[in-house]
Formats: C-alpha cells, sequence, structure tokens
C-alpha cells in the first residue's frame, strides 16, 4: 500500500480484571461493567417511578397484600422445591411432594406437642373449681380486711360465686354475644377465603418459579454467573435467614418462658406454673411470631391463671413477662436478627411500625420479609449501576 507498511495498533494493557485471570491459576469471576444511569432519568424517570408505585399500591392495597404474602411464601418454598426437582420430578410434582412434606411436618409437630398440652390442658380444667374456689375466698378474705380498717366495698355478695356471676353476665347479654359471634364468624370467612387465596397464588408462583426468574434476571443488571452474585438467589438466601432467625427467636423466648415460670412453681411464687409450663411456654414461643401484641397475649394465659390464685402470684409472673420483654428487646431479639437480617435495628423498628400503620397485624408480619428482600436488592443493584455525576460541565459550552 504506496510502499507504507501497515503496523497493528498497539495492544492497550490489561484491565484489572484481565490481570487478575492471566496467571498460571483458574481464572476467577469476571464482572460485567456497571450499568450507568443518565442525569435525565434520575431527574425524571425515577422520581415518576417511585410515585407511580405508591400511587399503585395505594389503590390495590388489600390485593397487593396478598400477592406480597403469597410472593413470600413462593420464594420461602422454592428452594425445598428445586431439591426435590434434582429427583428427576416433573415441577408439579415437586411442589405437591414439599406441600405435602410441609403439612405433614406441622402435623407432626402438633401430634408430639398434643399430648403433653392436652394432658396440661385436661389437668386445668379439672381444677378450675379449685380456683374459682380460690379466688373467692381470696376476695372475701380482701374483703374482709377492708371492712375491719373501715372500707365497706362489696366484692362478694352472699351465695354468689364468681362462675355464677359471669353466668349471669351471660345471659343478659345474649344478645350482645350473638351480634359478636356473627361479626366474627363473617370476619373468620373472610380470613379463611384470604388464606386459600395465599395458598393457591403461591402454588401458582412456585409452578412458575423458573419462568418468573428468568424474566426477573433479563430486568435486573447481569451478575457474575456465579450464585454469590445472582439476584434471585440472594432474595431466597435472605429470606432463608429471615425465617430461620424467626423460628430460633421464637424457641428460645417460648423455652425461656416455660423454664422460668416451672422455676416459679418450684419455689412456690406461682405453683400452677409447675404444671402448666410446656402450655404457656409453647403459647408465648407462638405468639412471639406476632410483632408487638404476640408478647402481651403470649402472656395473658399465666396472669390470668396466676389471677385466680393469688393477685401477688399475678403481679410476680406479670414482672417475669415484663422482664422476659427486655431481655427480649435489648438483648436476644438484636444478637439473633442482627446476624439473620444484617440490618440496622432502627430501620427494623421503622419497617414495623410503617407496616403496622399501613396493614395491621398482617402488615407487621411480612414487613421484616419485604426489607429483606429490599436490602439485597439495594445492595446488589449498587454493585451493578453506577449514576452519571452531576458536576461535570456540560462540554461544547466554552
Amino acid at each position: 500500500m504506496s510502499g507504507v507498511s501497515e503496523t497493528a495498533p498497539e495492544a492497550a494493557p490489561p484491565s484489572g480484571e484481565e490481570r487478575e485471570t492471566a496467571g498460571d491459576g483458574p481464572p476467577g469471576p469476571v464482572h460485567p461493567p456497571r450499568a450507568i444511569v443518565p442525569r435525565w432519568v434520575q431527574l425524571v424517570l425515577l422520581p415518576l417511578s417511585v410515585l407511580a408505585l405508591w400511587v399503585l399500591a395505594k389503590a390495590a392495597g388489600k390485593v397487593l397484600v396478598i400477592f406480597i404474602v403469597a410472593t413470600l411464601i413462593a420464594l420461602i418454598l422454592n428452594p425445598a422445591v428445586a431439591f426435590v426437582q434434582r429427583g428427576r420430578l416433573p415441577r408439579g410434582l415437586a411442589v405437591l411432594t414439599v406441600y405435602l412434606a410441609f403439612f405433614l411436618a406441622l402435623t407432626g409437630i402438633g401430634l408430639l406437642l398434643a399430648n403433653p398440652i392436652s394432658n396440661q390442658v385436661a389437668k386445668f380444667s379439672r381444677n378450675v373449681p379449685h380456683l374459682v374456689k380460690q379466688s373467692n375466698q381470696t376476695l372475701a378474705n380482701f374483703q374482709h380486711t377492708l371492712n375491719g380498717n373501715g372500707i365497706h366495698v362489696t366484692f362478694i355478695k352472699q351465695g354468689e360465686t364468681a362462675l355464677q356471676t359471669l353466668g349471669d353476665k351471660i345471659v343478659k347479654g345474649s344478645s350482645s354475644i350473638v351480634t359478636f359471634g356473627g361479626g366474627l364468624l363473617t370476619e373468620l370467612v373472610k380470613a379463611g377465603f384470604d388464606v386459600l387465596l395465599v395458598f393457591v397464588l403461591s402454588v401458582y408462583m412456585l409452578l412458575y418459579g423458573q419462568g418468573i426468574g428468568r424474566l426477573v434476571r433479563r430486568y435486573m443488571p447481569d451478575g457474575d454467573g456465579t450464585p454469590a452474585d445472582d439476584y434471585p438467589t440472594l432474595v431466597q438466601h435472605a429470606l432463608a435467614r429471615y425465617v430461620g432467625g424467626q423460628l430460633l427467636f421464637s424457641v428460645v423466648m417460648g423455652t425461656t418462658a416455660a423454664l422460668s415460670l416451672y422455676i416459679f412453681g418450684l419455689i412456690g411464687i406461682f405453683p400452677d406454673g409447675q404444671r402448666y409450663a410446656v402450655v404457656f411456654g409453647v403459647f408465648y414461643g407462638l405468639m412471639e411470631l406476632v410483632p408487638y401484641i404476640g408478647p402481651i397475649i403470649g402472656a395473658l394465659p399465666a396472669v390470668i391463671v396466676a389471677l385466680f390464685t393469688d393477685p401477688i402470684s399475678a403481679l410476680w409472673v406479670g414482672l417475669l413477662f415484663v422482664a422476659l420483654q427486655q431481655i427480649e428487646g435489648h438483648f436476644v431479639a438484636p444478637q439473633i436478627f442482627g446476624h439473620t437480617l444484617r440490618i440496622n435495628p432502627l430501620l427494623v423498628i421503622f419497617a414495623l411500625l410503617l407496616g403496622l400503620q399501613l396493614h395491621g397485624v398482617v402488615g407487621a408480619l411480612i414487613a421484616l420479609p419485604i426489607l429483606s428482600v429490599l436490602r439485597e436488592t439495594a445492595v446488589y443493584l449498587s454493585r451493578h449501576i453506577a449514576f452519571e455525576r452531576w458536576d461535570q460541565p456540560p462540554s461544547g459550552l466554552l
């Protein structure tokens, strides 16, 4: 070519990732370049997207909550479905197997706990007349003490017992009870329909889980191809950590409550605590799954039984559960959820309050799983998305 030899362009120096893989050792994962979000998208589309999502969430209301609950259940069970599928089962049979195993496990746990719980419940039912008699005697002694000090207050009338008084109140308020029962039945039917809808939706999401995963990967920034940088896998791991932490938390608190009440029974502070420790502990542990109101509801049976026995015993039992809740809030919960959720406690409190404000107890129940998913989403996007800088001067003006 006109006597001038063409020389190959000088090779560019290898990048840092290429230098890492250009050795004798095995090549490491090659991270794809970050996607740059232009300034006009940051200024216009992102605020509009957030506003549109908020309007959609407000309009959807309960329907959105049902879909979120079904999605969370499907994400939690999807690893088990994938594990069963390794045995070359069709996905539909794998989903059926996982749900059958789940319900069988619940049944097995119920059968294991049924015998001690039923024995203690039967013992408690046989002990109710004695508790009522003892309560009436305590009230009579208290009334006698007040009368002796010149304070005339009537707690018990002659010939009446607590059960008789309660029966009279029930008979007089039968119409109110019927009205309340009808409303409660209506709410139970609605709740049952919602639970059935969640179950059906979660089954469909599991059946089409692989397609949903491919769709999510298509619209999310590309990872490096490893499970540690795969967005759907990271979300499932986050939910698995939440479930494990919540179950561990409930077991720890339920066991602590049962042992504490048993010790109260041994030393004579609350004699019935030794008899019904298993029932009270199981109930308290289950109620710990419900944020905010769960610990209060879980403590009520033990406090009520103690109140039948002796008001001083009820005071000690109430103080015991207050102490347990303080230990729970300041030590147990931060230690467990700090390692599982990996989220600042202030964000956890804010998420629970926001969920409770928006959708009540159900909103508080799903607040932490949603927060776990949002955390993994933010961490994943921060690795693969960069925003165009705003301090760059416009080119070509000066």
